[in-house]
């Protein structure tokens, strides 16, 4: 009995021993011609055996590279689309660059920071107060998500104080939301708990 794992590598394990025997049997086909129809059926194989493929973009093209991949380079056919070499798919894409911006403080997230800019520059009114309690209780839940135990009321006043340079501060009456559960009060998720 041979077992797979003494067989010869799978060039593309995703399409089974199988697709790969018969292409080594295309490639010893003789007459061209006949070659190519047994590609072409071979491809036809593999979208039945992939049908989900077809909603990818350019898939014909991807199927033939696979199909020249699978014969290692060697398989003789004239090709309907230009099949990508070897040195172009081994090739490393480049890294990406990371927008790299300080933040004051990194827990509560650039966006917040972004926000805080904002709140600012906005007039003062109900509207202010609105957002300022609200960003609060948001800053509250990030510093919560981030370290539980750092967690304190105050400090999130004064970074809220600090982020927008002592324009934007929590009025006297004001009452953090509660967090303890994730969610703050009057939330959708926090309804759900109560309901059951």
């Amino acid at each position: 009995m041979t077992y797979n794992t003494q067989r010869e590598k799978l060039i593309l394990p995703e399409y089974g021993r199988t697709i790969q025997e018969m292409v080594d049997i295309c490639m010893s086909i003789e007459d061209r011609a006949q070659r190519q129809q047994c590609a072409e059926s071979i491809i036809a194989i593999m979208v039945t055996m992939n049908p989900s493929v077809r909603q990818q973009p350019d898939y014909e093209q991807k199927l033939w590279d696979q199909l020249a991949i699978l014969s290692n380079y060697k398989l003789d056919i004239d090709y309907p689309y230009e099949v990508l070499k070897a040195e172009e798919i081994a090739e490393r894409p480049k890294p990406l660059k990371y927008p790299m911006q300080r933040i004051r403080y990194r827990h509560y997230g650039h966006l917040t920071e972004a926000f805080m800019k904002e709140l600012k520059e906005m007039p003062e009114g109900e509207d202010r107060e609105r957002l300022t309690s609200m960003m609060a209780n948001f800053m509250k839940r990030s510093l919560y998500n981030w370290n539980r135990d750092a967690m304190d009321e105050r400090k999130v006043a004064a970074d809220l104080s600090s982020y927008t340079d002592g324009q934007a501060a929590l009025s006297e009456d004001f009452h953090f939301a509660s967090v303890s559960n994730g969610h703050l009060p009057g939330s959708n998720a926090s309804k759900k708990k109560r309901k059951r």
